[in-house]
Formats: C-alpha cells, sequence, structure tokens
C-alpha cells in the first residue's frame, strides 16, 4: 500500500540519522566514563565524602540515561519498521495510526536530542540556579512570580531533573516576592540558559473586583553552579553576612533558630540567600556556592579581570524589556520575542510544556537567526 511504502521510505531516511545521532551523543566517550565512575562508586570508602559521591551518582544517572535513550530509540525504529512492514503485506490500515503517531514521537525526539548536542558551552553541563523576582505592582506582579515558579518546576519534574528550594519570600497577600531554586540534572543550565529575562502576563485579574484586564513582570534570572575547584576570589572582609529565621509558602521550612543566611557581596551588591537546610553552616556553604555561581557569571559576560571591578548587572523588570509574552485574555497565546516561537496552549506552557520554546532557543543561537537583535 502507497501510505505504508511512504512510511518505509521514512523510516530509512530516520536510520542515517539516528547513528549521527549516536556519533554526536559520543556514546563511546561516555560509556568509557560510566565504566570508571562505576568502579568508582563500587570502592570502598565512596560515600566518605558525600557531596563528590552525590556528584558522582548524578553523573552515573545522567550517562545511563543517555546511552539508555539510545538504544530505546535504535529498537523503536525496528519496531516501526517491522510494523510497516507487516501492515504493508496485510494491507492493514488499522495499523496506520499507530505507525503514524511512533514515527512523529522518534522524529521530534531524534530532533530535541540532535538540539542538545549543541550544548557545548563551558557551563551547559552544569545545574542551575534559577532566581525568581516579582516585578513592580504588589499582588499582581508577586501572583505571577509564583506562576512562573510552578511552571519551572513543572518542567523541571517532566524533565526528569530534580530541584532544591534553597530561599523563598512569601508575598504580602499572595504568591512570592522572591525565590532561589537549584536544579539537578544534565545539561540544566543550556537548556535553561535562554530563559533568563523579563516574563510579561496579560490577564484578567483574580484580585480585581472590577474584573479588569492587567499587564505583570517578574524576572527569572538563570546562571550555572559553578564547581568548587573554578577559582574566584572573594575576600571575607567584601562580605555582609545575616542571619534571619527561614519562612516558606504554606508555612514550609520554617524553624525557630536563625538558621537562614543572607550574604550582600558589597563590591558589585549581589545578594544571594538559602534557608532549605535547618544548619546555619550548611546554608552559609549553600550561599556562597550560590555567590561564587554568580561572580563568575558576572565575570564572563564583561571580561573583568578582578572581582573588585565587576558590577551588577540589574534587569528592569518592567514593560518593553521582557523576553517573552503570556496572555490569557483576550486569546490565549506565549510568544517568545527573540525566536517568534509560539503556542497557543497557554495552559500546557504553564505546566511546563516549555521544550518548544527552549529547543527554538537553541537553533536560533546556533544559526544566529534572531527574530530582534
Amino acid at each position: 500500500m502507497l501510505q505504508f511504502d511512504e512510511y518505509r521510505i521514512k523510516l530509512n531516511h530516520l536510520e542515517p540519522l539516528l547513528k549521527e545521532l549516536g556519533a554526536a551523543l559520543d556514546l563511546e566517550a561516555a560509556e568509557q566514563e560510566l565504566d570508571m565512575l562505576r568502579a568508582e562508586s563500587a570502592a570502598d570508602g565512596f560515600w566518605d565524602n558525600v557531596e563528590k559521591a552525590q556528584q558522582v551518582t548524578t553523573r552515573v544517572k545522567a550517562l545511563e540515561g543517555r546511552l539508555e535513550g539510545q538504544a530505546r530509540r535504535i529498537s523503536q525504529l525496528s519496531d516501526l519498521a517491522t510494523l510497516c512492514e507487516m501492515g504493508n503485506e496485510e494491507e492493514d490500515e488499522s495499523l496506520l495510526p499507530e505507525l503514524e503517531g511512533g514515527y512523529t514521537a522518534l522524529a521530534e525526539e531524534m530532533e530535541a536530542q540532535k538540539l542538545a548536542t549543541l550544548l557545548t558551552g563551558e557551563y551547559d553541563n552544569s545545574n542551575a540556579i534559577l532566581n525568581f523576582h516579582a516585578g513592580a505592582g504588589g499582588t499582581e506582579a508577586q501572583d505571577w512570580a509564583q506562576m512562573l515558579f510552578r511552571m519551572y518546576t513543572r518542567w523541571v519534574e517532566r524533565r526528569g531533573f530534580t530541584y532544591q528550594v534553597v530561599d523563598y519570600l512569601d508575598g504580602d497577600e499572595a504568591g512570592m516576592k522572591s525565590a532561589t531554586v537549584i536544579v539537578q540534572g544534565e545539561n540544566a543550565y543550556g537548556y535553561l540558559k535562554g530563559e533568563n529575562g523579563v516574563h510579561r502576563l496579560v490577564r484578567v485579574s483574580p484580585f480585581d473586583s472590577n474584573a479588569r484586564r492587567h499587564t505583570s513582570f517578574a524576572a527569572l534570572e538563570v546562571m550555572p553552579e559553578i564547581a568548587d575547584d573554578v577559582e574566584v576570589e572573594i575576600r571575607s572582609e567584601d562580605l555582609k553576612v545575616d542571619t534571619y529565621r527561614a519562612s516558606g509558602a504554606g508555612g514550609q521550612h520554617v524553624n525557630k533558630t536563625e538558621s537562614a543566611v543572607r550574604i550582600t557581596h558589597l563590591p558589585t551588591g549581589v545578594v544571594v540567600a538559602s534557608q532549605l537546610e535547618r544548619s546555619q553552616f550548611q546554608n552559609r556553604d549553600t550561599a556562597m556556592r550560590m555567590l561564587r555561581s554568580k561572580l563568575v557569571e558576572i565575570k564572563e559576560q564583561q571580561h573583568a579581570e578582578k572581582i573588585s571591578d565587576i558590577k551588577g548587572v540589574q534587569m528592569k523588570i518592567e514593560w518593553g524589556s521582557q523576553i517573552r509574552s503570556y496572555v490569557f485574555m483576550p486569546y490565549q497565546l506565549a510568544k517568545d520575542n527573540r525566536t517568534g516561537h509560539e503556542s497557543s496552549n497557554i495552559d500546557g506552557v504553564m505546566d511546563g510544556d516549555l521544550d518548544g520554546f527552549m529547543n527554538a532557543y537553541l537553533k536560533a543561537s546556533a544559526t544566529g537567526n534572531w527574530v530582534t537583535k
């Protein structure tokens, strides 16, 4: 049958592309690294250094996922070829929907994995630190900041990554003023780096008794979690350290001692905070890790030679500076101002369906094909 012949040609076209993808993913090197890390994790005293052991375990999981993913795609291609041949021989049109759906899903996954091979930046394979900030506008903006927080944490869960909330400041009446999240997963920063910027919401406000339409802004700052072996000069006399009682949404993370830590880097004005741990010392370590990451990121951006020369980058959370708009009324649309990528499934986007936006950003970064420059 003609339709099965067409799919046979399409599947034959996918086979060399799948081999190219395997080469781009450098699976041979991944297998060698995985063998080495498994041997390391089986050695006596592996868990003596818990932080390093967790890093190795995370890396093992990522490598296993890369290898298993390619093996699964090869198996899917073989199964689709068998299904195509069976349908053609038996002239069974009832198999076409399954064949069509399987082909589409495999082709889309291969495209996404191909884009992942573009993540070759120095810090692309790092964990990501997300800082959420509500813009001006009180309750409206604070509610929008919390909606963004949920959107990105849902994306993390859909991706199979994990996250930790290290700081959270409730809104005055609803939502939140700010929050800091560490996202852990292979290439987390590489995928999320394009989400850095101001996000704009247009909707009928649930807080307006007159049901008027409002525009709100919130900012997301994304930076890589920098490894401890990266050198950066941070002088103790340049730090202002404050402690306070932890708090969180719905009464979470609350304790009776001043275990939360806020550190201000005086030369740059950069402020970081952590309230994840019960121990003040652990929170200080986490805050220092975030501070190092932020200073390294600014240094990379501005090519400064000394930390004392760095000036903090400030984002204006207001009209005209947004990277993406989310419109709930009078129509439904999420549109990226830089790539032109859009989705009318606003509920899906707010539920973490962001891969289309991230993939469009990676393509534009690779080709320089931006809507605006």
